[in-house]
């Protein structure tokens, strides 16, 4: 009969552990009307409707997305979590100023 090894799990001195992340919390959730998405001059990868919808939940649920990490590589450009995909910033009453990085 054959004999496996198994490997062992190495435990993990705290020298090799991740540190904390620090998370900001999220920017209030506007309920408002919505101001028009940006025009952009490429396909939209899914119909306009789908796509209204996703930028109003990220509008009305940045507690939800952002604590959603990216994986499209826009970190490296500034983005913290995936509502940063959607919208560039609020002005004070909340009302966003969209990001078209979301729509490509």
């Amino acid at each position: 009969m054959e004999q496996r090894v198994v490997p062992q799990a190495t435990p993990q001195t705290s020298a090799s552990v991740d540190p904390v992340v620090q998370f900001t919390p999220p920017p209030p959730a506007y309920n408002g009307p919505l101001p028009p998405l940006p025009q952009v001059s490429y396909p939209l990868p899914r119909s306009p409707e789908i796509v209204r919808s996703v930028f109003a939940f990220a509008a009305r649920h940045p507690e939800v997305l952002h604590y959603v990490p990216c994986f499209c590589g826009c970190q490296r450009s500034g983005h913290k979590g995936n509502d940063d995909c959607f919208i560039k910033s609020r002005d004070a009453k909340g009302v966003p100023e969209w990001e078209s990085h979301g729509m490509g």
